[in-house]
């Protein structure tokens, strides 16, 4: 380690600013050269990537950060195997990707090719406080209708009426009904995907206490120490 690589060992963040113009090809070369602090500044720098391709396909946090220790220990062992041919990047990614799958297959369980699969038809505790969670968001949005529209929407989809029987109740004829259901409908979809669409970035955030735990964890796991 450098004088000034162990230095700025102690402060993570001062670590990490004074090698944020060098690639990651170029922090492997150092690591290859010895200098072990310099896989900090690796971590941190992917750690969000890595916590939500993971916690993408496991599905939980702490499974999550599981998957990004065992990828950084399995990169670090093989950094001198790392040919350039893809980004470090991508390359760090696809082995977090591979461990992620391989815990989900092996927690998935063997089907019976005897049986069919049984499906409850009963929601459970999950699905029922997500429905909840989304009958708040649609509310809204549904009240924000045109009143015509807003009619045709409730009688169709909340009371499950046909169109027949929607034309009925509000006088006005079942064609007019469909009509009046598919554009509420597509109005509907929009709103949610344009607010789906602005709440995208903010999904898996990886806050600085989990980095600092995801980091001193692989250095535990690889025997280095800053002290």
């Amino acid at each position: 380690m450098t004088a000034m690589n162990a230095q700025l060992a102690s402060d993570p963040q001062a670590l990490c600013r004074a090698w944020e113009t060098t690639s990651d090809e170029a922090i492997v070369a150092r690591l290859l050269c010895g200098e072990t602090a310099l896989f900090e500044v690796l971590m941190r720098r992917h750690n969000q990537r890595l916590f939500r391709a993971a916690r993408a396909i496991v599905r939980n946090d702490d499974e999550a950060e599981d998957v990004m220790q065992e990828a950084y220990v399995q990169a670090y062992a093989n950094l001198a195997h790392f040919e350039g041919r893809s980004r470090f990047a991508t390359w760090l990614t696809r082995i977090a990707v591979h461990e992620a799958l391989a815990r989900v297959r092996k927690r998935r369980p063997r089907a019976d090719l005897d049986s069919e699969p049984v499906q409850s038809t009963m929601p459970s505790p999950e699905a029922e406080v997500a429905n909840q969670e989304l009958a708040r968001v649609l509310e809204p949005m549904v009240d924000a209708l045109p009143e015509a529209f807003r009619a045709v929407f409730v009688l169709r989809a909340v009371e499950g009426l046909s169109a027949a029987e929607s034309g009925e109740c509000l006088g006005i004829p079942e064609e007019t009904v469909r009509t009046r259901f598919f554009r509420a409908r597509r109005i509907l979809q929009l709103q949610l995907q344009r607010q789906l669409l602005e709440s995208v970035p903010t999904l898996y955030e990886f806050h600085l206490r989990r980095c600092d735990r995801i980091v001193d964890a692989v250095f535990a796991r690889i025997g280095y120490s800053r002290a």
